[in-house]
């Protein structure tokens, strides 16, 4: 071969090589077809689009390049694909340009040149519009596409949701990635972070809808910030398969996805109650000392955890002989105080001959593999581990069966997983050639790694509910992926105890909530360093509005008890954790609803009015649930802060000020308070403070009723709190309606549902009322009013009624 022939192939091969690095696009439509609820493109070039009606709300788009759809199959969905509805309407047209799909609620449009599409309400409103359009490039390193997806923005818009992102509320102009990362001390705009939640909402026009993007590889989202005119999101492997969700309220859309992702079980009620963690409490003398703080000091608590060192050098489902002698004597000396003891599990099986679970895993080939066949070997807490692979159904069952001990005999009552994204010291994670199982559809680390946490999560669930039955399950996860909350609650991870934080912690539990996963908290107070008193005491007042309430704090940087900052913020933190007890019925509606609607139990401002361009960019004002808009102090040695109220009438709680919303307003609020609106019209349930679910008989709930001049709905859901009667029926729903005019206030309700609970008697109080009550009666009957004071000072009238009533009158 001369010199001018190898010249002439190596340029043959730069432009082979260049080829691979350039971006492929569809070509023009050669056929469109309709299959049942699914449209079928396919393009001169072998690309192809599948549009499938999920529902008349959600259309699914799934594109594929020339080498076809592979199996359809994510962990997203309980079953591996969407649940799907009928639609009632449905047309499917060809014009000369492009085909259209129209739904009850929307029009979509496919352009014959190049697959591009378009999303519609049926007033005609672009809602979704390809800039690009799908597009992809052949990444020689993995021998994946890297699928591309680009959308034009038009004015105005803003984007939410993402998960646990550190940042602003409204994600435009900046740039994400999904790859769960160990993040010890993140900052604000550190990224990524633990969980990997690829569902995202987007707000123009004051119409809303959603967009996620179901692929598990190492994901990208551009919100407008690369070009101010182009929103985008990649992908390094896997397919282009994206879910349109129309509102057109942000609520609506965050229903829709949690509804397509299924929600999760209701909790039992005592894991809505205050935790107490440390990493990490032991010897056994040192919890005792902890419980014994709490009792002693009246400050309610439900749980006690143990974080590593409770364990026998670090291996899971052991206990260390020295500090924990007789593990199940003492959980159940502390369950007999009314404490659960909540134990951590990581995914890391330290490499020993002589550890049970170790040997098990090791002969029947539980543990994942690299590419050349070897066992995946990592250093983690124990030192040298393996690790299970939890995608496959086998492992998933041993890994629960491994809880038998800890749950059924010990009395363990919740599990806790750590280290799960998966890490790795040093090397951060597993190798890219590590393989799974992947519910029989093998695969690599690169596609595995985001759902790996939320595996191990699922096999964590099925143990501890398989062992507890017939109580209900309780875990925890530090990583996941969507889906993942009907298995687990969640925390923020490795925070620091900081201002920054306390402001961060609150827009990250509102963002994960709308982002369908409500059960979620921060450590409280800071895992990293030591707050001081009146940081720690604000953070205790956030806390107390979060689904998950936990205090957690890294040992080597001193005690983190509501005690340990003085007499002073011990007892104004006790206030706020006695009033997250007095709400406890409110939450657990909250909570319900969440299950039963997919309502995000925190909601942002915007998600309160969206057509108020005020609520867009303001990010410290939330709702918990239908009725409460709480705003955290997150500023040293404030007094108070400037909030929006929405529209609306609302009632300040500490005071029964009443204020009218679309305006900003001062709320005063020392160290013991929590700036807390009710809205006007609200039925809040409280029960008495108990130092632990199930200490007292609830034999009388409090509603606070707020006046309205107009008409208000609210809700009580109650089923026991604990047990699984609630899936037969023993439950029961009590709808308040209360009606006020200048003269009156007409409180009714509504009782469906068997379940009949412990409580015979309400006591209402009622706050706000513009005249001077004279008479009171009770379904025709007439009814004594007394006076009650408060433990916020306030006295005002109330009436002990039965819980049966139908009607209570006051005018």
């Amino acid at each position: 071969m001369n010199d001018a022939t190898i010249q002439e192939n190596n340029y043959m091969v730069n432009d082979l090589a260049a080829k691979a690095r350039q971006e492929f696009f569809p070509g023009k439509i050669v056929a469109g077809q309709q299959e049942s609820h699914d449209f079928v493109f396919l393009c001169d070039n072998g690309a192809q689009l599948r549009v499938e009606v999920i529902t008349d709300k959600v259309l699914r788009f799934r594109y594929a390049t020339e080498t076809g759809f592979g199996p359809d199959f994510s962990y997203a969905f309980p079953g591996g694909v969407p649940a799907r509805t009928v639609p009632e309407f449905l047309e499917f047209r060809e014009r000369p340009d492009h085909y259209r799909i129209t739904t009850d609620r929307l029009i979509c449009t496919v352009s014959k040149d190049g697959l591009k599409t378009r999303v519609l309400d049926r007033s005609g409103n672009t809602l979704l519009q390809d800039e690009k359009g799908f597009h992809w490039e052949y990444d020689y390193d993995s021998g994946n596409d890297i699928v591309k997806m680009s959308k034009g923005v038009q004015g105005g818009v803003c984007y939410y949701g993402l998960g646990d992102k550190p940042d602003n509320m409204n994600l435009r102009g900046k740039r994400f990635t999904n790859w769960g990362s160990d993040t010890y001390g993140y900052v604000k705009g550190t990224d990524p972070l633990y969980k990997n939640i690829p569902f995202y909402l987007e707000l123009q026009q004051r119409i809303a809808h959603g967009v996620f993007f179901d692929n598990s590889f190492k994901a990208s989202f551009d919100f407008a910030a690369e070009r101010a005119d182009v929103t985008s999101f990649w992908a390094q492997g896997g397919e282009m398969n994206y879910y349109f969700i129309y509102g057109p309220s942000l609520l609506e859309v965050t229903q829709e996805y949690t509804r397509l992702t299924s929600p999760p079980e209701l909790p039992p009620l005592w894991a809505l109650g205050y935790h107490q963690c440390k990493w990490s409490y032991f010897p056994e003398s040192n919890v005792k000392e902890i419980a014994k703080g709490f009792r002693d000091r009246q400050i309610p608590c439900d749980a006690l955890y143990l974080d590593i060192d409770y364990m026998d050098g670090y291996r899971c489902f052991t206990w260390s002989p020295t500090h924990f002698p007789e593990p199940k004597r003492m959980v159940q000396e502390l369950a007999q105080d009314g404490f659960k003891t909540i134990v951590i599990i990581d995914p890391g099986i330290k490499i020993d001959p002589n550890y049970r679970v170790f040997t098990e895993g090791l002969e029947k080939d539980y543990f994942c593999r690299r590419g050349d066949g070897p066992l995946m070997k990592g250093s983690v807490w124990p030192g040298l581990c393996n690790f299970p692979d939890y995608t496959r159904p086998d492992v998933r069952d041993w890994w629960a069966g491994l809880f038998k001990e800890l749950i059924e005999d010990i009395g363990v009552k919740g599990v806790w997983n750590d280290m799960n994204e998966p890490a790795v010291f040093e090397k951060g994670t597993f190798p890219d050639d590590v393989r799974f199982g992947y519910d029989g559809h093998p695969t690599s680390h690169r596609k595995a790694h985001n759902i790996y946490g939320m595996q191990m999560a699922r096999a964590t669930n099925e143990g501890v509910k398989r062992f507890a039955y017939p109580n209900r399950p309780f875990t925890i996860t530090r990583s996941t992926y969507a889906g993942g909350q009907r298995y687990s609650s969640g925390w923020t991870g490795d925070n620091i105890a900081s201002w920054e934080h306390l402001w961060l912690a609150n827009i990250q539990c509102q963002r994960l909530s709308i982002s369908g996963f409500s059960f979620v908290g921060s450590d409280i107070g800071g895992f990293i360093d030591t707050p001081d008193a009146e940081l720690y005491v604000r953070w205790v007042a956030l806390g107390a509005f979060h689904p998950f309430f936990r205090t957690h704090s890294s040992g080597d940087h001193g005690d983190q008890e509501p005690w340990s900052f003085g007499e002073p913020a011990a007892e104004l933190a006790k206030r706020f954790i006695e009033l997250r007890y007095q709400l406890l019925p409110y939450m657990y509606t909250t909570f319900w609803q969440y299950t039963t609607q997919g309502t995000p139990m925190l909601r942002p401002l915007t998600f309160l009015d969206q057509t108020d361009t005020e609520t867009y960019l303001r990010m410290a004002e939330f709702g918990l649930g239908d009725h409460l808009l709480v705003c955290p102090i997150t500023q040293a040695g404030a007094d108070g802060r400037w909030m929006y109220l929405p529209r609306g009438d609302w009632f300040y709680y500490w005071t029964d000020e009443a204020r009218t919303g679309a305006a900003e307003v001062w709320a005063a609020a020392g160290l013991d308070r929590i700036p807390l609106f009710v809205r006007a019209g609200a039925v809040i349930p409280m029960y008495p403070v108990q130092q632990y679910v199930g200490e007292k008989v609830i034999d009388e709930v409090t509603l606070h009723v707020y006046f309205k001049a107009g008409q208000e709905s609210s809700v009580l859901y109650d089923d026991g709190g604990e047990g699984y009667g609630y899936q037969s029926g023993q439950q029961t729903t009590r709808r308040f309606t209360v009606t006020g005019t200048e003269k009156g206030l007409l409180l009714q309700q509504a009782i469906e549902g068997d379940y009949h609970p412990s409580f015979q008697r309400y006591r209402v109080v009622l706050h706000g009322l513009p005249f001077a009550a004279t008479a009171y009666s009770t379904d025709g009957q007439p009814a004594e009013a007394l006076e009650v004071t408060l433990e916020t000072g306030l006295t005002l009238p109330a009436i002990d009624i039965s819980a049966t009533f139908t009607e209570l009158v006051v005018g």
